[in-house]
């Protein structure tokens, strides 16, 4: 494949900022895995917050998937209980310390980077980033894991049950969930 100069020097950047954003030292005793379970978790909406979930987004066997979060529940930052839609499934969710865990996540500091680089407006970089990841989940053959609401199988609730629904698992969406991402999500 040939590439431009430019565009393999951006790709080379992408990769450094992405080690140096793993490599400082370890907040909470976390390491970069746990890290991004932990981020999973608090962006992902109610059906996606499984073990099967965490290792399509993250693209990593359940195995490696399982190991974190075997560590992850002894250090106190996640929890497991079985689905309320099949009781066969583990739904997981963070715990209190959990979620105070990311008031400290490393990648803030990339972020203030990003705002400072960008004069506080980054979305021109972040519409171009989010071309890239798309041509990278459709080149390994991914899922996009998108926000709901901006799905093909969103719909406002007809029943009335919630202010949002799903028309693929025919489930209602609070307001929060539909502003998480999914695993099942669709492009509109």
């Amino acid at each position: 494949m040939q590439v431009s100069e430019s565009a393999l020097a951006a790709a080379r950047l992408i990769d450094r900022i992405e080690r140096l954003s793993r490599s400082g030292v370890p907040v909470h005793g976390l390491n970069p895995a746990q890290w991004d379970a932990l981020r999973y978790l608090a962006r992902a909406n109610r059906f996606s917050r499984t073990p099967a979930g965490l290792a399509a987004y993250l693209g990593s066997t359940r195995g490696t998937v399982s190991q974190t979060l075997i560590a992850l529940e002894q250090k106190g930052f996640v929890m497991r209980r079985a689905s309320e839609r099949d009781r066969r499934s583990i739904a997981l969710g963070l715990t209190e310390r959990g979620a105070s865990a990311l008031d400290e996540d490393p990648l803030l500091a990339i972020a203030g980077d990003v705002a400072a680089a960008t004069g506080g407006d980054a979305a021109p970089a972040v519409a171009l980033l989010e071309g890239v990841l798309r041509a990278a989940v459709r080149r390994n053959g991914g899922r996009p894991f998108g926000v709901c609401r901006s799905c093909r199988h969103f719909r406002d609730d007809p029943a009335g049950a919630g202010p949002h629904y799903c028309a693929l698992l025919r489930e209602p969406l609070s307001e929060i969930d539909s502003g998480h991402i999914c695993v099942e999500q669709e492009e509109a």
